[in-house]
């Protein structure tokens, strides 16, 4: 029997090699993070004297809500929460801009079901921002109208572990596809549960196309196949919850980080 790993797996079968992608697993944990390491829900920070970003996408729930009067420190646009905060030193295969150290993600935690064209989408409107960290200020930010409990991260410490990650079965070509299942089968395993796809919280790598075939996720702006991110798991900690309790990836344009994230539900 044959070392049942990814690692075991590309021995075995050296075509392989080409799909290996690094990532990076973050291992959140619900403790209280600093303003200085990279955190899951943790202290918000932005640049000295900017504006705080807020929701500009429209909501299903708009049309239902309460006429009545609204307490007036409650801003009437929905403002973002952070979600994620990654040092450049805990995920530095990702596509670093010059000059940023620092990735804030940060979500409207509220459903959209209108941002993703014509690929259904049902959740919480994602944004990206490459900064610097020596940029960046504590900040309080503003609270909002309405928020869905379960896009709320609970604070989390990450335990940043760098791995290398294999694709999805549906990402591979057939006779590629084909060795790597033989060779689970022959171990006792199963390659698209047990070798491919590392699951949780999970910065690069490869997305899992658990509930769907591959969908290939194509840029809106410049048509340009789009590469996996982020996956947000559901559970556990930091407790969110996507989709049908499943995983939501992100998605960035390798021609450029500026133009809009995609976003897919599995």
């Amino acid at each position: 029997m044959t070392d049942p790993t990814p690692a075991g797996l590309v021995d075995a079968v050296p075509a392989l090699a080409s799909y290996l992608r690094p990532a990076t697993l973050l291992h959140p944990e619900a403790k209280a993070p600093t303003a200085h390491g990279s955190s899951l829900g943790g202290p918000a920070l932005w640049p000295d004297g900017a504006p705080w970003p807020h929701c500009t996408a429209g909501h299903p729930d708009d049309a239902y809500e309460d006429a009545a009067p609204r307490d007036p420190e409650i801003t009437a646009a929905i403002a973002l929460v952070p979600v994620l905060r990654v040092r450049a030193a805990d995920a530095p295969h990702l596509p670093w801009p010059d000059g940023a150290d620092v990735l804030q993600v940060l979500w409207c935690p509220n459903d959209h079901d209108d941002i993703q064209g014509d690929r259904y989408y049902y959740g919480p409107a994602v944004e990206l921002h490459w900064q610097r960290a020596d940029g960046l200020a504590p900040r309080t930010p503003p609270r909002s109208r309405r928020s869905d409990d379960e896009y709320l991260p609970t604070p989390c410490v990450l335990r940043p572990q760098q791995i290398r990650d294999l694709p999805d079965r549906d990402e591979l070509p057939g006779e590629l596809r084909s060795a790597a299942e033989e060779f689970a089968e022959r171990n006792g395993t199963e390659y698209h549960r047990d070798l491919a796809c590392a699951g949780g919280w999970k910065l690069g790598g490869w997305p899992s196309w658990r509930s769907t075939d591959l969908i290939p996720v194509d840029c809106g702006a410049c048509g340009a196949r789009m590469r996996h991110l982020l996956t947000v798991e559901s559970g556990d900690d930091p407790d969110v919850s996507v989709g049908r309790h499943g995983e939501l990836h992100v998605f960035v344009c390798p021609q450029d980080l500026g133009h809009p994230v995609g976003l897919d539900l599995q």
